[in-house]
């Protein structure tokens, strides 16, 4: 039986920086079957198309996380993302590297900084040098440790998380979600004799540049789930340290001051974040806030049903009580 082939129109980035004045994007057409990885389809338009096309790759299992690029605006590998589904959904396959890296050529990438903000974490175990490891024997954990890791060994290491992240973007004092997930992997690691130090570190450190947009877990093809992993590190440094600076301060101020009432006091909640002296230096922003919308002003009265809130509340914070 013959199998039904599909038009597929791709259009590619290219640049080389060091001939082009300017990104452009070449289009290649090409009749392949619909289960064809795309990483095979740009493969067979460099061998028989365009020999010049620059892609980065190794395994083709799933593996190594190295063809990892843009499709269709999404953080994908390309070994595994298949071109029927991207065809009907979008018409066409647009091809582009990956993002918050600086392009080398094509579709490949410099991974420099990536790499550098996963040595930052110190991703080893540290051990206590009083007490050193057994020489030739296990470590045993039992499952309820193991189960502390989550899916954080499923990682591969691709950036497709880097490259979806806007916090990355925004400010490059943010580790990215693989090194932070990374983190949470050693931090609850029970050999590990470092995890306060850990902790206490990243507070500071760019945990709290987190922007919460869940970005990086729906761009993960190992559903490692590094928001919630973040979340995790942020309620530990919390546990262990208090609330010591402005990202954390917010977080407990936020929680405190929705339990209080129910709703939202803006004012106090810039006074719990950043202090008197906080509050002081935005007064110029706070007074041109309170011209437009007078009401911020006034203390929000308790909603109804506030006891069903403290009900959440608790939930929260007792997870393992019986309902």
């Amino acid at each position: 039986m013959t199998e039904t082939l599909v038009k597929a129109t791709f259009d590619v980035y290219r640049y080389d920086p060091a001939r082009d004045p300017a990104p452009r994007y070449d289009r290649y057409e090409l009749e392949l079957p619909r289960h064809t990885p795309l990483l095979s389809a740009l493969l067979k338009i460099r061998a028989e198309v365009d020999p010049s096309l620059t892609l980065r790759y190794s395994c083709r299992s799933a593996i190594c996380g190295s063809c990892a690029m843009q499709v269709n605006s999404k953080s994908r590998l390309a070994c595994e993302t298949q071109i029927g589904p991207e065809l009907d959904r979008d018409g066409r396959i647009v091809v582009e590297p990956m993002r918050n890296q600086k392009v080398l050529r094509d579709l490949v990438v410099e991974q420099e900084p990536f790499w550098r903000n996963y040595d930052r974490i110190r991703p080893h175990l540290i051990l206590d040098p009083t007490k050193p490891m057994p020489e030739g024997k296990e470590t045993p954990m039992t499952p309820a440790q193991v189960d502390r890791f989550m899916e954080t060994p499923r990682c591969i290491a691709c950036a497709a998380c880097y490259s979806a992240c806007p916090a990355v973007e925004a400010d490059p004092a943010f580790p990215g979600p693989m090194a932070l997930a990374k983190l949470y992997r050693f931090v609850v690691d029970p050999r590990d004799q470092a995890h306060q130090d850990r902790l206490v570190r990243i507070q500071t450190d760019g945990l709290w540049l987190c922007m919460r947009c869940h970005l990086c877990t729906e761009a993960c093809p190992k559903d490692v789930r590094p928001s919630e992993r973040i979340r995790d590190l942020k309620e530990m440094a919390i546990a262990v340290q208090g609330a010591t600076e402005t990202g954390s301060r917010h977080a407990v101020g936020f929680k405190e001051n929705i339990r209080e009432r129910g709703l939202l006091s803006e004012m106090k909640l810039v006074r719990q974040t950043s202090g008197l002296t906080g509050l002081l230096a935005q007064a110029p922003q706070g007074l041109r806030m309170v011209r437009k919308k007078p009401e911020i002003l006034k203390r929000p009265h308790p909603i109804e049903g506030l006891d069903e809130v403290e009900k959440i509340y608790d939930a929260l914070d007792h997870p393992e009580a019986p309902p």
